[in-house]
């Protein structure tokens, strides 16, 4: 069964959080990065991968993702920072090893 992924990307600033579900995950956030897709995120120039968990189902994603959704930002923020504190962009080696 394919993994599949729930994940926060967010601005430079942090003032923006995004949250997507995908499979493929490295090659998402490339495309977050080389704004390949137009949309929310290109416009708000979210590119940092700040939070993620994984699912052995899109199923589960997709409802976790949901979830989230839902939550208020200092919710969100709190999660973030169990993981990240300093909210680092977790991605920065996969921009150029996208395999």
């Amino acid at each position: 069964m394919k993994k599949s992924y729930v994940y926060f990307i967010t601005n430079k600033n942090n003032s923006v959080i995004y949250i997507g579900v995908t499979t493929n995950l490295k090659k998402r956030v490339y495309e977050h990065k080389t704004k390949t897709r137009k949309g929310f995120t290109s416009k708000y120039n979210c590119e940092k991968l700040v939070y993620f968990e994984e699912y052995n189902s899109i199923k589960e994603a997709i409802i976790r993702e949901k979830q989230l959704k839902a939550g208020n930002r200092k919710r969100k923020e709190q999660l973030i920072n169990t993981l990240n504190p300093d909210w680092l962009d977790l991605a920065v080696d996969w921009v150029f090893n996208i395999n």
